[in-house]
């Protein structure tokens, strides 16, 4: 009996270590909806049609989905994750379009944003970097460039952030921050963990010292009673 409540207790550790550990973000690799092989499809601010868990803001025609088998001008637009992929620059909008989503947090709590952005130096018209900003709750928080070179293919480059939640609600976004003569900016693969209760009352470095030399003390007094 001990073996099998043993191994309930494993079980249920390991469930909750795998919910933990859940991206708490849903169609993070923009895999719905479905598009056709090839192509593209763009997706207004107006929300008809919708991307699946995310809201559209910025200038229509807004943001495309774009399907990993795509090519133009000499490139190949592979996706980083799946089989398709987020273009911020949309389909001619090149604006400050960008793409949100709300997510149920805990105050208090630690946690990682990962997330790919793709760029090409290829076609001419795809421009140099891709650049894409983040926003928390609404503000500008972090700037990401991606400056890999490559003129046949998009190149996917990853980027993690930490920031601690403040409220039962955090909303991510994700914006376009390249020029206008930029027609290609790649989004994909966003992963939010929560990473536990932020760290409280961590020793400093000089208190470690100390409480190492105190426990260094307390060995050699009680080596001192054994031998008397």
């Amino acid at each position: 009996m001990r073996g099998f409540q043993a191994a309930g207790v494993v079980a249920t550790l390991l469930a909750v270590s795998a919910t933990a550990n859940a991206n708490l973000l849903a169609n993070g690799s923009f895999e719905s909806p479905v598009i056709p092989a090839t192509g593209f499809k763009d997706f207004p601010a107006s929300g008809s049609p919708a991307i699946t868990n995310w809201t559209v803001s910025g200038p229509d025609p807004g943001v495309s989905i774009v399907s990993g088998t795509f090519s133009q001008n000499g490139v190949t637009f592979e996706a980083q994750d799946g089989i398709q992929w987020l273009d911020l620059t949309g389909d001619g909008t090149n604006s400050n379009e960008g793409v949100s989503q709300s997510v149920t947090t805990i105050a208090g709590h630690v946690y990682q944003l990962t997330y790919f952005i793709g760029n090409t130096t290829g076609g001419s018209i795809f421009g140099t970097t891709s650049t894409v900003i983040v926003d928390v709750n609404g503000t500008p928080t972090y700037t990401d460039e991606n400056s890999m070179t490559d003129a046949t293919a998009l190149v996917w480059e990853q980027f993690t952030h930490t920031f601690t939640a403040t409220s039962g609600t955090t909303t991510l976004g994700f914006f376009n921050d390249d020029p206008s003569s930029d027609n290609s900016n790649g989004l994909d693969n966003i992963v939010l963990l929560d990473e536990g209760p932020a760290p409280t009352g961590v020793p400093e470095p000089a208190s470690l010292v100390l409480l190492g030399t105190a426990l260094v003390g307390l060995g050699v007094i009680r080596r001192r009673r054994k031998t008397t």
